[in-house]
């Protein structure tokens, strides 16, 4: 099929495109729109045109609104399942893309049935003051490649959900299933509620300087975040970033080496290691710390990768060139800098960027693959000695998105995970998140929180009524 831009509720087809290609093969996937700068004004003006009328929706007719886009999703799944490994390479099964397209409708159902009601703050003979929320206006979205339709879901649900309107804009690696799933998503909704744009990275910096667009919502790199917070704040509008992390998780001494493999395992490499909140250091005890290296070894050589349209494989390749180049460098720095390769390492050399399960012995705090997000299926193991000290040396790092501390002695281990300076924190597992539970990140990796009544609270502004 022909892709297309969707601007008012309509496709609209572009005279310049620029090709998809599919990770695993090199093959063509399709071609993505360009959008031109009229473009991305058009979408914004459609979007600013419909707020009049969704802002003054109903709570009721809203939330319908967000289920009827759920039960479109839904309907479409493995249409849409198919197009998103093509183009990120992602396994159909497993934690893959038909996971993504479940946890797409999951979330967009909950967050449906969420509500900010107004709050009373005082009633008294001497008045009543009221809190009430309401929706800021049209909101940027700008999405990452890792989790294309699930990420998509968490910007554009909750903004509709309270009352705004979207004009969201994919990665150029992965354009095709957003673009799709807003396609059908506009069967349900009113024209210009949700637009979807396409293109150079050009295009999000003309979003989040944009007049018209009261708020950015932004998943991606930190360095990136960072441009999209100095182009917003001429126009001081709201932001919330979830940005980079490099998630320690910390194995106590008294853990059972064999019983948390398979958990540390998926932990660091769900999606391939292609995960903002997965582990990414792993700090051991030095009591249990080849124990540990020989269980995770062990583990990872059960899990097949290999291209996502075959049904066995549970991993499949880095999605793109350039994070494959910067995986590699990192395992080359690890290696010539001292760290003993457990496995992995040495890729074929493709065809496809498959980049093969690495795990890392031998590394310490310094080294480029333990202080860098590596964003790939490599896992630095780093050996520890001092238990008193361990949460103070991972949390030197200036991430601050997830951690995790791994332990027989539950009750322990929840108050070192809560000395992690991070915004989630997991005792026993790692990565592990849900729709009503608030995520995000601190330091480094982002400002304010997605998810639950609290991920709501972060597209509406604040109206304190005194009667």
């Amino acid at each position: 099929m022909d892709y297309a831009l969707i601007i008012d509720g309509k496709r609209h087809l572009t005279s310049d495109s620029s090709e998809v290609r599919n990770p695993s093969t090199g093959g063509v996937v399709g071609r993505m729109p360009n959008a031109q700068p009229q473009d991305l004004e058009n979408a914004v003006a459609a979007a600013k045109r419909a707020f009049a009328t969704w802002s003054q929706k109903s709570d009721e007719e809203r939330r319908a609104a967000c289920h009827a886009v759920a039960d479109k999703i839904e309907a479409h799944a493995e249409e849409l399942a198919q197009l998103l490994t093509a183009e990120q390479g992602k396994p159909l099964g497993g934690m893959g893309s038909r996971f993504e397209l479940g946890g797409t409708v999951a979330w967009t159902r909950v967050t449906a049935d969420l509500e900010l009601k107004p709050e009373v703050l005082q009633d008294t003979p001497e008045g009543r003051v009221e809190l009430h929320r309401k929706p800021v206006g049209v909101v940027g979205s700008i999405t990452p490649w890792n989790w294309p339709l699930l990420i998509a879901s968490w910007h554009i649900i909750p903004a509709l959900r309270t009352g705004n309107t979207v004009v969201i804009k994919p990665s150029p690696y992965t354009p095709l299933s957003t673009l799709r799933m807003v396609e059908l998503a506009n069967e349900v909704l009113p024209p210009g509620v949700l637009n979807a744009i396409s293109g150079p990275d050009s295009l999000g910096a003309a979003m989040s300087s944009h007049p018209d667009i009261s708020k950015m919502v932004f998943t991606g790199s930190t360095a990136t975040g960072r441009k999209v917070m100095a182009s917003a704040a001429p126009t001081l509008k709201k932001l919330t970033l979830e940005l980079g992390g490099n998630d320690a998780g910390i194995v106590l001494p008294d853990a059972d080496p064999k019983a948390i493999a398979p958990g540390v395992f998926w932990g660091a490499f769900n999606n391939n290691g292609q995960t903002c909140a997965a582990l990414k250091r792993l700090y051991v005890h030095d009591s249990i710390y080849d124990e540990m290296c020989k269980e995770l070894v062990a583990f990872a050589k059960t899990v097949p990768m290999g291209d996502g349209m075959d049904e066995k494989n549970q991993l499949g390749p880095v999605q793109n060139k350039m994070q494959y180049d910067k995986v590699s460098a990192l395992v080359d720095d690890a290696v010539k800098s001292g760290g003993r390769v457990l496995m992995g390492g040495n890729p074929s050399g493709g065809p496809g960027y498959f980049y093969p399960i690495t795990l890392i012995a031998d590394v310490k705090d310094g080294m480029r693959v333990v202080d860098e997000e590596q964003f790939g299926p490599v896992l630095p193991i780093i050996r520890y000695s001092d238990t008193s000290t361990i949460v103070e040396q991972a949390n030197r790092n200036p991430n601050g998105l997830g951690g995790s501390v791994w332990s027989s002695d539950v009750a322990k281990a929840k108050k070192l995970a809560q000395g992690l300076e991070c915004g989630s924190a997991w005792v026993n597992k790692h990565g592990a998140i849900q729709p009503n539970a608030p995520f995000g990140g601190v330091k480094q990796s982002g400002l304010g929180v997605e998810f639950g009544a609290e991920g709501l609270k972060e597209y509406t502004t604040i109206q304190t009524v005194f009667v």
